[in-house]
């Protein structure tokens, strides 16, 4: 599964859904024409009741907000996205940068650690084929070393699918929590847009004029929610090319140096990004704030914990089924490789 392309879904998605800004830009027309004739009248009533002078400027509020309505998708929306684009493109190449950093020391590792187990002749059969082959060649095809070879090698294939597995499963989740991430501000910034020109002309009224900053203010704390992810991202992802970078120097300088402790390490990163995507929103709160979006952030905190308590319960339990069927497949493999050994030395004979 491609998530690099769904988070393109959704880009696109938001670009069609603009037009649609058009349609409200009619109903607040006239909700915006009402308020200001309303707004205009009653200051130049006040203004005349107290014999005071019509101060114009304030008046030319509602006339601006009116032109903001009718050009609200080219000179709002085109406005903010133009200055805050540069900002998700500036946070989008720290992140492919550490990105294209972390496949190549991981082809590095895999690669010494390859080499590492050729290396070693007491590991060399388990991950070569032609090492297996040969060493049952040296040890004279003898049924009980056959039968140990056997199950060595496939112990340590299962051990290795294992992690490959939890390894696989955490990365799953955290794609997908960055995925959540994203569909909810896509979902926030839509609506936020379409009914952008309601609110801007509900903030012509008396008693509403908060409407608009508000606006304003939760449709860029929501656009910064990208930026701060791909921030998180990027700082996940150099944690991860240190750690890299530690297991290589390591393996040159070691032989025999392990890799169960560094893979234990990186599965544990995994689950910490995983509980840090559900706090963008908090940190985007901290950037610029909006009222009303605390409610939400509780409710966001409270699905990480529920996330991460889901991860570890997904983890423990298959950690707790892999461990149990381990005695058994050891005694399966160990009957499938007597099988195999005496059906290859009746051939022989």
């Amino acid at each position: 599964m491609n998530f690099d392309n769904l988070h393109q879904i959704l880009r696109s998605l938001y670009e069609q859904m603009m037009p649609l800004c058009g349609d409200m830009a009619g109903v607040a027309k006239g909700i915006a024409g009402l308020g200001a004739l309303f707004y205009v009248a009653y200051r130049v009533w006040q203004s005349l009741a107290r014999a005071e002078p019509i101060d114009v400027f304030p008046m030319l509020r509602p006339f601006a907000i009116g032109l903001c309505i009718m050009f609200f998708p080219t000179v709002v929306l085109g406005t903010i996205n133009s200055i805050m684009s540069p900002v998700v493109q500036g946070t989008a190449k720290m992140l492919e940068a550490e990105t294209l950093d972390m496949n190549r020391y991981r082809e590095q590792k895999d690669k010494l650690e390859y080499e590492a187990m050729m290396r070693n002749p007491e590991t060399a059969y388990l991950v070569s084929n032609e090492e297996f082959d040969k060493q049952l060649e040296e040890l004279g095809w003898s049924p009980g070393d056959m039968v140990t070879m056997y199950i060595e090698r496939g112990m340590y294939n299962m051990k290795k699918g294992i992690r490959d597995f939890f390894r696989e499963i955490l990365e799953l989740m955290f794609q997908a929590a960055a995925l959540v991430i994203d569909t909810i501000r896509t979902f926030f910034l839509v609506v936020l847009a379409i009914l952008g020109p309601i609110a801007f002309a509900i903030s012509v009224w008396d008693g509403f004029q908060s409407t608009l900053t508000q606006w304003f203010c939760r449709y860029i704390q929501v656009y910064l929610w990208l930026p701060v992810s791909d921030i998180f991202s990027t700082i996940l992802a150099k944690i991860q090319v240190l750690m890299l970078q530690s297991d290589i120097e390591r393996m040159q300088a070691d032989p025999n140096f392990s890799l169960d402790s560094s893979d234990g390490v990186y599965i544990v990163f995994m689950i910490i990004g995983i509980i840090g995507y559900f706090t963008i929103p908090t940190v985007a709160g901290w950037i610029i704030q909006a009222g009303g979006m605390g409610s939400y952030g509780r409710g966001v905190t409270q699905l990480a914990g529920r996330g991460a308590a889901l991860a570890g319960g997904v983890a423990g339990a298959a950690a707790g089924n892999a461990a149990g069927r381990v005695g058994r497949a050891g005694i399966n493999m160990g009957k499938a490789a007597w099988n195999h050994t005496a059906g290859r030395l009746l051939k022989r004979k």
